[in-house]
């Protein structure tokens, strides 16, 4: 999105993206909160929308990555959420990667259209405009991943990738990009994302994962900027005069 001169920001039409609008159902079955019209849960990322681009502007950011320590925690839940709400926040557009190569999941849980994904555009067999889904949402586009036999580390470390990373971050002045990238103990994925994004922001499943876990998990992330961390699947309640981020699904 870009600046006028009344100080108000234009909407960015994304004229090379396909338009998929979702089912409602759908996104209340997944609880994609975010999308639903006065559903009080989508406060909790509301507030971490505010606190998340905060950090963002103020370090003259536009990139993040969001992963966990280990499967289940629901970081692609996450992702869908805290991208629809920077998109409603209205000051820029956002784009939301698939980038979890080894187990794509926001295609399935959007119920997505696509025919290419972006290992597909990594593997040099389409164009970056064939693989941009407009879900329907304004100011938000998503790259979807798709599952591939090609060697999952040596696309991620590729000059395609490199490149791919530079032309989403820079070819718009007012974008966010979100990456949901696998967890951190599944492979080196992490740790080659760091080089690419600004920051990241890590997930963690209330009661699942053990100490060490979280501590290696954390030592890792320090060669980055971490934004914060998200307790999800907590059932425990928060006092509203406390802060912090729970979701109980």
């Amino acid at each position: 999105m870009k600046k006028n001169s009344g100080n108000e920001f234009k909407t960015v039409t994304f004229t090379r993206s396909k338009v998929v609008d979702i089912d409602p159902q759908i996104l209340s079955d997944k609880r994609i909160v975010m999308a639903l019209h006065n559903d009080l849960r989508a406060n909790y990322f509301r507030v971490l929308r505010t606190n998340i681009l905060k950090q963002l502007r103020e370090n003259n950011w536009n990139s993040f990555f969001v992963t966990s320590a280990t499967p289940g925690a629901g970081k692609s839940f996450v992702s869908i959420n805290l991208a629809i709400a920077m998109a409603r926040e209205g000051n820029q557009s956002v784009l939301l990667v698939d980038a979890d190569l080894r187990r794509p999941s926001i295609t399935e849980t959007l119920k997505l259209d696509c025919q290419y994904g972006l290992t597909d555009y990594l593997g040099g067999l389409t164009q970056l405009e064939d693989i941009m889904i407009n879900p329907g949402i304004e100011n938000l586009v998503i790259i979807p991943g798709k599952d591939s036999k090609l060697n999952y580390s040596e696309l991620i470390s590729s000059p395609r990738m490199e490149a791919f990373v530079k032309d989403v971050k820079y070819r718009y002045q007012s974008r966010v990009v979100v990456f949901d990238i696998p967890p951190i103990f599944v492979a080196d994925d992490a740790l080659l994302f760091m080089s690419y994004c600004d920051a990241a922001l890590f997930v963690i499943e209330d009661e699942k994962n053990t100490a060490d876990e979280l501590h290696q998990s954390l030592s890792i992330l320090e060669e980055t900027n971490l934004l914060g961390i998200v307790l999800n699947k907590s059932k425990r309640e928060i006092p509203s005069h406390k802060y912090g981020y729970g979701y109980g699904y």
